[in-house]
């Protein structure tokens, strides 16, 4: 039986003002993320263009939406569809499902793909790792369409892996029909997709440190060095603070771009989609990133290590009560010069019994910012507590 704390004091944090200004929930609409704590509306100046069709900036961590231009316009993703084949490889290695280090065999199918590529040959070998550090980095049509029969048999099987994870994650502005996201043949329709839709599939990879550390790849060896992957990103390869997404473009589908940073703690996502310059998507993306991170902050709500209560029964234990403190960090979205308002709850997983080790899991620490749920960490023991081996021991 789950029991309840409510954490007062020197971490609850200061109540003054609520963050304002901000808009929906990114997913909220959509049944997914956190429920919308305002109306929508923009919550940044930023001077917009008509050099673009769509663009949003949300918070990575709570979704919350800070601006947005026609983000439910769809358009041709172009290579941005592959952060979708991005996230379900990741999943699928996070679960065990694949390994980094598994062959993936390329097919005569990937070895004819054209685009950007890495010039696979029919029955060439690399690992999963090598081959999604050429898509992650270089954008290689060819790594993601061997990956795509490996994982799921062809590709097509893969698209509807596919579509069916962006159907769970509310992503009703996307249709994938590749894998890659080229331009259609004839008689064929192209991948469909809205900035919006971007970004919930964004907030996804950026949970998984291994994609993450080959976006904000500059460059990196191929081929034993044969080959140099270069990042398609210009923001990567030029700042020193944007760490990812992806870009894609073809003419009917103009110059996308996913970039992604993080300042103290908070982690903005941008989106633009149809630029008509390729130099636009990025100066815009970057505009809006510089924008979020001067208007708003990640306001600490608990740290690793602090202690959430102090007095929590050990059935058993020797001593009696144990200190309980947070096993992970949780900020919540603030707009500068603002404090949000925000509680902490401790859901202990029972009776906590003896005994205990330093740092043993004993339940969740809830983190609620007006009301609405915005993190969780577990809740460790601070120190152990042995099993009591005597009657006196129990009653003393």
């Amino acid at each position: 039986m789950t029991r309840w704390w409510t954490v007062l004091g020197a971490l609850l944090c200061m109540v003054t003002a609520s963050a304002g200004a901000v808009s929906e929930t990114l997913g909220a609409q959509r049944g997914v993320g956190l429920p919308a704590s305002a109306a929508r509306t923009r919550a940044t100046n930023v001077t917009t263009s008509t050099g673009y069709r769509s663009a949003i900036l949300v918070d990575a961590a709570s979704g919350t939406v800070l601006f947005e231009r026609d983000a439910h316009r769809q358009g041709p993703p172009a290579s941005m569809t592959k952060m979708m084949l991005m996230l379900l490889v990741a999943e699928r290695v996070r679960d065990g499902r694949l390994r980094w280090d598994d062959p993936v065999v390329t097919s005569p199918r990937a070895s004819s793909i054209g685009g950007s590529q890495v010039y696979l040959k029919a029955g060439e070998v690399f690992s999963l790792g090598e081959m999604m550090q050429a898509i992650v980095i270089h954008s290689a049509n060819d790594a993601a369409t061997a990956v795509a029969e490996a994982v799921a048999g062809s590709p097509e099987a893969f698209v509807a892996a596919m579509n069916e994870r962006a159907k769970q994650l509310g992503m009703q502005d996307t249709v994938y029909r590749s894998v890659h996201g080229l331009p259609p043949g004839t008689g064929q329709q192209p991948d469909l997709s809205s900035a919006f839709d971007m970004a919930i599939v964004a907030r996804e990879v950026v949970k998984f440190p291994d994609i993450m550390r080959w976006s904000g790849t500059k460059e990196a060896p191929f081929r034993g060095g044969a080959m140099t992957l270069v990042n398609t990103n210009r923001l990567v390869r030029e700042t020193t603070y944007v760490d990812g997404l992806k870009t894609g473009s073809y003419r009917a589908a103009g110059f996308n771009v996913t970039a992604t940073a993080q300042r103290n703690g908070l982690r903005l996502i941008a989106v633009v989609m149809g630029a008509s310059e390729k130099r636009d998507s990025f100066d815009q993306a970057v505009k809006l990133l510089n924008k979020g991170f001067v208007d708003f902050r990640a306001q600490a709500a608990v740290r690793e290590g602090d202690t959430v209560a102090s007095d929590v029964a050990v059935t058993g234990g020797k001593p009696r009560f144990v200190r309980v403190i947070a096993g992970g960090d949780v900020h919540v979205l603030a707009k500068r010069g603002q404090q949000r308002n925000c509680s902490i709850e401790l859901a202990l997983a029972g009776d906590v019994r003896a005994p205990l080790k330093a740092r043993d899991p004993v339940g969740e620490i809830i983190v609620k910012a007006d009301d609405v749920v915005v993190g969780r960490v577990p809740a460790l023991a601070a120190e152990p507590a042995e099993q009591q081996t005597s009657v006196w021991e129990r009653w003393f």
